[in-house]
């Protein structure tokens, strides 16, 4: 769903009993009364509002509309919009200031603002995400939680009353057995097919030697405008630290990371540059000697699954692995489904002949072959689901699996396995139970090593 909502307000004080001695409907002014754009309240004194908007600002800003005065023409910009950094949110402290966050190039920073929208300072911060926020108008002090691939939970405090903000550490989480000094993350940049800049992290242990040997974990997803922002992950640091692998997470068009005109360049007609530059991700990897085709491994989960599905099948030759989880395959059908039907704001619908021709190119289920070219072959592939999955239904892994089996299975070149692992009792994926996630976890990784012929390094 776009993000988009109406804007209705009350003053209190025409009230002569107050809002408890009320008879009848609430006597609401209608502000804003159309879904053009989003509007999300941070405070207001006396008359004049503040509010963060997309309204002609798909990366969001910061205006101000007094109430006495609420004609459009009459509204101010306290922050504009950035030329390329996201405004992810933002929040009213200590009286006078904001505390805007923003996303640049796929990593947070923290800016302090006076209301009226003068910029203050920056607050420091390492490359990471801001998963965790506490601050109100009326109190002197912040806290947030900063999270990164390196680092599971750091809460910082800031007293807002000094002249110079110095954020100081309030908890830290410690994870026994990783010493986060012995890795390092890097943020490189590529070109897609078109020539799109497209940014990716990349996680592994300090001076590893490019000499393409090194096995990679390759994650993506590029879709519903979510940003693949840094966080970490257990499974993934078990992988670098103990089968001496690499981690890759490419910020594919489709998603967040740049606003909506990211997310555009890939939804509906313009959903080929996800797969695309998903594959010039690997490619890059090949390129800096990180690794080789025979090395890599993808993965996605839902959107991402579909994102692992297509891949495989239009350049099988450059992954050695690939785990599609609860992913939508079937892109002719899905919308018959469960939810289905909200999905086709970004992929379209085949009921439509102009959407059916984009969707039947890259179905996943509709597309699978056996390559013309000599000793290609799809890679090893594992397709994961959930039998009780209400959102992306069973039937995608179930078909796509069969599909796999009857085209590939005959084939003397397919010599990597073909394989579905259907959970029980469990669903899409969230509010999974603990050993089920170990469970699943161990499984995807015992797979990947096997496949790769991997060893485990280390106690």
């Amino acid at each position: 769903c776009d993000p988009v909502n109406r804007l209705f307000y009350c003053d209190l004080r025409t009230l002569p009993d107050g809002i408890t001695g009320l008879k009848g409907l609430l006597p609401v002014v209608k502000l804003i009364d159309n879904f053009d754009a989003e509007y999300e309240y941070l405070a207001n004194d006396g008359a004049v509002f503040t509010f963060k908007t997309n309204l002609n600002s798909p990366r969001y800003k910061i205006i101000r509309i007094d109430l006495n005065k609420p004609d459009m023409e009459n509204w101010s910009d306290a922050v504009p919009e950035h030329d390329v950094d996201v405004l992810s949110w933002a929040s009213c402290v200590h009286g006078d200031k904001l505390i805007l966050c923003y996303m640049q190039d796929v990593k947070n920073v923290l800016y302090v603002h006076k209301i009226s929208g003068e910029r203050l300072t920056q607050l420091p911060m390492d490359v990471g995400t801001v998963v965790g926020y506490s601050g109100r108008r009326q109190d002197n002090f912040i806290f947030y939680q900063f999270m990164s691939f390196l680092s599971p939970g750091i809460i910082f405090h800031c007293d807002m009353t000094t002249g110079e903000l110095k954020p100081t550490v309030f908890r830290e989480i410690q994870v026994a057995g990783f010493d986060a000094s012995q890795y390092e993350v890097k943020q490189v940049f590529y070109e897609s097919r078109d020539r799109t800049r497209v940014p990716m992290f990349v996680v592994h242990r300090k001076g590893i030697v490019l000499d393409s040997s090194h096995p990679v974990l390759l994650y993506g997803y590029g879709g519903f405008n979510i940003a693949l922002e840094p966080a970490f992950s257990v499974s993934r640091i078990v992988f670098i630290q103990h089968l001496g692998g690499v981690l890759a997470i490419p910020n594919l068009r489709g998603g967040g990371e740049y606003g909506e005109t990211w997310h555009r360049g890939g939804m509906l007609s313009k959903k080929q540059n996800v797969f695309d530059d998903f594959q010039r991700a690997a490619e890059y990897l090949i390129d800096e000697k990180y690794t080789s085709a025979s090395k890599i491994a993808i993965n996605g989960g839902s959107n991402g699954g579909l994102l692992v599905g297509a891949c495989c099948n239009q350049t099988p030759e450059l992954f050695g692995c690939a785990i599609a989880q609860v992913g939508v395959m079937d892109m002719l059908r899905f919308h018959r489904f469960t939810i289905g039907h909200a999905w086709c704001s970004d992929y379209g619908c085949s009921e439509k002949e102009e959407e059916f021709r984009w969707l039947v190119r890259y179905s996943p289920l509709h597309n699978v072959h056996e390559p013309r070219a000599a000793g290609v072959q799809y890679p090893a592939m594992l397709l994961t689901t959930g039998d009780h999955d209400d959102r992306v239904v069973p039937l995608h892994t179930h078909k796509l699996i069969a599909t796999l089996q009857h085209v590939l299975g005959k084939s003397s070149k397919q010599t990597n396995p073909l394989m579905a692992r259907v959970d029980i009792k469990a669903g899409h994926g969230g509010g999974k139970p603990t050993s089920k996630r170990i469970e699943e976890a161990a499984e995807m990784y015992t797979f990947i090593a096997r496949t790769l012929q991997l060893s485990w390094q280390g106690d």
